[in-house]
């Protein structure tokens, strides 16, 4: 019994933030961001909206496609490190917004790497014959802990969310492997300082600017390039298969030369890899389930995707899998 995705659907807010508006706020240019990151627009949730009314709206679309009715639904897993509060989890949110009422849910929090592991614990679900359907969000507000002073790091964030139905299925289609890592001695190139059990909420942590996200670039970047290179390349080793075997690279996005370095690694041409950065940035969780969203008329059943990704924590990892029908 093999967990297939049976249907995608991604949401990105309204608002976009160009590299032109950003050059407003901090000392940098459209060029300079580019050139080192590949984005040029990124999408803005609105103040007062949250990660679960982007998440609702992806499994909204996603119930209407596949034609479930909420109350079908068994399980949904969330993915994010931008939850709408402390708790309630944002799964639970978006759960009671669709109406899944017959469905626990829960958060799974690895950064970017946040939607391969809950596609990777969702899977369990359905290979067991526990359940039917699990709905696997990714979703993150990263403009809500981005300080748009600091220009190391709020050229590269966007919001979005996406969201995928796991079935089950006895043909030689869905998940087949999946390769997970995580080493927490990361934590120092990248975080968020306050907002946690260690250093609540202070007028001082505010005063300080503490509750945005910390990063030191090359650290990070050196990390990730190793991190995406070699867990992609293990992965097709682990399960004998060659440039020629795989259709799709479904790469986080986080930086077009990782993205780069990763396809080369795999031995890929740049026809075989999934790049949406330049219109959404960074979402964290949801870069993902956005790609597959914006590739999903491309593909066709029997297709082979690596998904490889890697995130704060440090976090990383890959998922092989065949694709499991034909959208057109």
């Amino acid at each position: 019994m093999n967990a297939v995705i049976t249907g995608v659907a991604g949401y990105v807010p309204d608002k976009i933030l160009t590299n032109k508006d950003l050059e407003k706020l901090v000392d940098t240019n459209d060029e300079w961001i580019k050139s080192r990151t590949g984005i040029e627009t990124r999408h803005i949730l609105e103040d007062g909206k949250g990660t679960s009314y982007m998440g609702a709206k992806a499994v909204e679309d996603l119930l209407s496609k596949t034609n479930t009715k909420p109350e079908e639904v068994d399980l949904l897993i969330c993915a994010t490190v931008t939850p709408d509060h402390v708790f309630p989890s944002t799964a639970n949110i978006i759960g009671d917004i669709v109406g899944a009422k017959n469905a626990w849910s829960f958060d799974v929090n690895a950064a970017c790497s946040g939607f391969l592991y809950a596609l990777t614990t969702g899977s369990q679900f359905i290979e067991t014959g526990k359940y039917k359907k699990v709905v696997v969000v990714g979703g993150d507000k990263m403009s809500s802990i981005i300080d748009y002073t600091d220009r190391t790091t709020c050229v590269i964030f966007g919001d979005g969310a996406g969201a995928v139905m796991l079935e089950a299925t006895e043909e030689n289609v869905g998940i087949k492997d999946s390769i997970l890592y995580s080493d927490g001695a990361g934590k120092k190139h990248l975080f968020q300082k306050s907002g946690g059990s260690v250093s609540p909420a202070t007028e001082e942590t505010v005063k300080n600017r503490e509750h945005f996200v910390y990063q030191e670039g090359q650290p990070v970047f050196k990390a990730a390039v190793t991190g995406m290179a070699d867990v992609s390349a293990e992965i097709m080793e682990k399960n004998n298969l060659t440039s020629e075997d795989v259709s799709w690279l479904v790469p986080h996005q986080a930086n077009l030369r990782i993205i780069d370095a990763t396809a080369r690694r795999m031995g890929l041409s740049t026809e075989k890899v999934m790049i949406n950065i330049q219109k959404y940035g960074n979402t964290t969780a949801a870069t993902l389930p956005l790609c597959l969203a914006d590739w999903e008329s491309q593909l066709k059943k029997g297709d082979n995707l690596i998904l490889s990704t890697f995130g704060g924590g440090f976090t990383w990892g890959a998922m092989f899998l065949t694709w499991g029908y034909d959208s057109n």
